[in-house]
This record gives structure tokens, sequence and C-alpha cells, in this order.
């Protein structure tokens, strides 16, 4: 299924409705900058629902592979999402800056054209590490090259022979 439609999130929780289907990383198009390359897809699951409070929500649910930028070595880092949000639906924007305070909540207000590609790429870009980088031992930066081992030698031979020279 597309995901290239609006949704009216208080008919999408009443009707208890849910989408899925698998979008193009290549098509969110405000992570690109955040990426090694865009060539994977992901799976995507969006349901209206009603939380333990009775309240309406939207839970977004968004699995797969993206590969990002390692921030230490510049390389690629395959980063899993496995992500799921529950949107609480607010009717106006005063409730919406109510639940600003709660930093628990994450509201969408219900308006009748919610995009949900950009819903879906809202998430994800708020699910992302701020400095995404390789383990420790996986970094490139971290391998020793022969080029490597021959300087840290040359380097010793020439601390040796100042050594002795004074």
């Amino acid at each position: 299924m597309s995901a290239h439609f609006a949704i009216d999130p208080l008919d999408f929780v009443r009707n208890t409705r849910a989408l899925y289907g698998k979008i193009a990383v290549a098509k969110l198009v405000r992570l690109q900058n955040s990426l090694f390359n865009n060539q994977n897809e992901l799976e995507y699951t969006i349901a209206g629902a009603l939380d333990r409070d009775d309240r309406p929500i939207i839970q977004v649910t968004v699995k797969g592979i993206i590969n990002l930028q390692c921030q230490r070595c510049l390389g690629e880092l395959e980063y899993a999402l496995n992500l799921l949000a529950c949107l609480l639906v607010v009717r106006n924007e005063d409730e919406l800056l109510h639940l600003d305070k709660d930093l628990s909540v994450e509201g969408v207000l219900a308006v009748p054209d919610v995009n949900i590609l950009t819903l879906i790429e809202d998430e994800i870009i708020l699910s992302l590490p701020i400095s995404p980088r390789h383990q420790e031992n996986e970094c490139s930066t971290n391998k020793p090259t022969d080029d490597n081992s021959t300087n840290t030698k040359n380097f010793f031979a020439k601390l040796t022979t100042l050594k002795k020279l004074h």
C-alpha cells in the first residue's frame, strides 16, 4: 500500500482503521541528509485505537534497515529500525501545547489531512541517534594497517637514534 495519502486522525481512530505497506527510503526526503545511501525499503503499520484511558491514539510502527553515516569513520553504518510510537490525537492546538509540557506523550493535531508519509518520516527522524557510530571495535578507524605499524617502528628507531646523540 502506498504512503502518499492523507488521513483524518479522528475518523481513522473512530473506525479503528489500519494501514500497512512498504516505503522506499529514497522517498523520505528530509531523512536524506542523515543517510549514507537510500537503497532500502521500510515496512510500516499505522493503526487507530484507544489507549487505556479511552483517548484516541495512532500507533506508528516502522521496521527495516537504513544506512546511516558513522560519525567516527564516515563509513556506512547499518541501523536497524524497530520503531513503535503512540501518538495521542488532540482536537486543537491548546491541547497540543498542554501535551508539550509532558515529555512522555507525543501528540498529533486532528486536522483532516495528516500526510502518512510525513508522519512516518517525522517518527523515524525523531528516533535516530544524534551521533551514529559503529561499536568501538567495528569502526574502520580502529583497524591497524601495515603502514601504521611500519611508521611506529620507524618512529621508535628515530627516537633511539636521537637518544644516542644526546
